[in-house]
């Protein structure tokens, strides 16, 4: 039995990293991009006031996403509604500027976060530009189905995954 779990955590590493390394090509991933207005402060920090309430609005909508193109389908039916959230959080907190969100297929920069690295190149996203969307933005990715969050450490990691749930419990 133990040679067994040894085994699974074995292949359950594989597959994370298969999932999750290098090696991936640009199409497998669909990620999410925050648009800050500028890059005052006031507009920095609302734009994680926003994406905290737009990931707590994801979290139970892209739980059960097993591909890329079902993630893109969630995010495609839910535009309006991130659009909603993102411009309650806004007026909540007296913006008078709204959000505009949409799916793109756009260049980006090369992102290091530990054994994971985003090539620099074309992904497609989900862009949420507030306002005039011109400041610094926050991004995570939506599909492989993980987040990061401030810090290159990977117990600040947050995954959304049932995957990453069934190897956690059967490592633990």
């Amino acid at each position: 039995m133990r040679y067994l779990l040894s085994f699974i955590s074995v292949c359950a590493i594989t597959l994370i990293i298969v999932f999750c390394g290098n090696g991936g090509a640009q199409e497998e991933y669909f990620r999410i991009h925050i648009r800050a207005n500028s890059n005052s402060e006031a507009d920095q920090n609302v734009k994680y006031m926003v994406k905290d309430a737009v990931v707590d609005f994801l979290i139970p909508l892209l739980s059960d996403v097993e591909t890329k193109d079902e993630a893109e389908d969630v995010m495609n039916a839910n535009l309006d509604k991130i659009e909603e959230v993102a411009d309650e959080v806004l007026f909540e907190n007296g913006f008078t500027y709204k959000s505009s969100a949409y799916i793109s297929f756009e260049e980006f920069p090369t992102r290091e976060y530990d054994d994971l690295v985003l090539e620099e190149g074309y992904y497609d996203a989900l862009i949420l530009a507030l306002g005039t969307g011109s400041g610094d933005n926050w991004w995570c990715v939506v599909y492989p189905p993980f987040c990061f969050l401030e810090t290159k450490k990977s117990e600040n990691y947050v995954y959304i995954s049932k995957i990453w749930e069934i190897i956690n419990n059967i490592i633990n």
